[in-house]
């Protein structure tokens, strides 16, 4: 028996659940046709900031007169630094043209934004340049005792009605977990023009550099045990909308990527892993997906996927309070 692989993530066919996340290792043509050997479903590529686009002279939209009269976003340093990550605006046009060329999956074009702008029309650049579709990184940080959780969420949702209209492929929203009701926003996402969402980007927070007294940038790579809120949250949202899902974050084994498509997932991505173990750790997530579902009997994804969302799983309480009480009370059982 064969186990078919196929999925379906923002309209899109992929022929394996597993997408190679966007990182360092999807920027060059090279990497991208190796991922897709691998057997990823998809590719995502670095984002583009909004930082870099607004920093520069916006020559390539035609800007009419005065839209450049005010200052740029970013500072000239940090728009010099996310060049050096994927080196800036015409050059990434570029490189979606290559890479779309180069491969038969999906290629996700990636931006990330803090607030509506003229950054949002790159998207439609992103478009005509070949990307599939688009994935838009949302990084808010309140810093104003003013500002209501209410006003950063309509933040978000302006950010997504504002990238809407500028195309007509898919689009995803990547955020992070902490939102005051999730469920609540999701749908809020949805009903703004996202055809997905994508759960969770890890907010990195900075260090402290006790010998200069200074705040240094800090990075830290996923570890499996973050995969647990994604679980949740998905396996949540599942029963509340059809569109598309996907889990990102803490996916390191064949194990996580099955977990996630249990509790509903459409697809995978991962990022993580791949920096740590090589592309080449993608083909063997996929083998296990794949071994895993022959040896227990699944013809498919599909026929495997949100077996254990909340409603399916018949054990509603363990994705909320229930696991709580559950966790607590097992760890205080003395040791026998």
């Amino acid at each position: 028996m064969s186990v078919d692989l196929t999925t379906r993530y923002l309209g899109l066919t992929l022929g394996c659940p597993i997408v190679a996340a966007a990182s360092p290792l999807t920027a060059t043509v090279e990497n991208a046709q190796r991922l897709e050997e691998a057997g990823a479903g998809a590719i995502v590529l670095p984002s583009l900031f909004e930082e870099q686009i607004e920093g520069e002279a916006l020559d390539m939209f035609d800007a009419p007169a005065g839209l450049l009269d005010a200052p740029p976003f970013g500072s000239a340093t940090l728009c010099s630094e996310l060049d050096d990550y994927n080196t800036g605006p015409d050059f990434y046009l570029r490189k979606v043209e290559s890479i779309k060329r180069s491969v038969s999956i999906p290629v996700i074009a990636s931006l990330n934004g803090a607030a509506t702008g003229d950054w949002v029309r790159f998207a439609a650049l992103m478009q005509g340049a070949g990307a599939d579709a688009i994935e838009v990184n949302i990084f808010v940080v309140p810093v104003s005792p003013h500002v209501s959780g209410h006003d950063v969420e309509q933040r978000y949702l302006n950010v997504v009605r504002a990238v809407r209209k500028q195309i007509t492929i898919p689009l995803a929203i990547k955020i992070g977990p902490f939102f005051s009701a999730l469920p609540h926003f999701a749908q809020g996402v949805f009903e703004a023009g996202a055809d997905g969402l994508v759960a969770f980007n890890r907010y990195l927070a900075p260090d402290i550099d006790l010998e200069h007294l200074s705040v240094a940038p800090s990075i830290h790579l996923s570890t499996r045990s973050e995969l647990a809120q994604t679980l949740r949250w998905i396996g949540i949202l599942r029963d509340q909308t059809d569109r598309s899902l996907a889990a990102l974050t803490g996916i390191h084994e064949a194990e996580d990527v099955l977990k996630a498509l249990a509790v509903g997932a459409d697809v995978v991505m991962t990022c993580s892993a791949l920096l740590q173990g090589g592309i080449g750790r993608l083909t063997v997530m996929r083998n296990g997906v794949r071994d895993w579902l022959e040896m227990h009997g699944y013809d498919s994804v599909d026929q495997f996927r949100g077996c254990i969302s909340r409603r399916a799983s018949g054990e509603a309480d363990a994705f909320v309070r229930g696991n709580y009480t559950k966790a607590v009370a097992s760890y205080l059982q003395p040791p026998t």
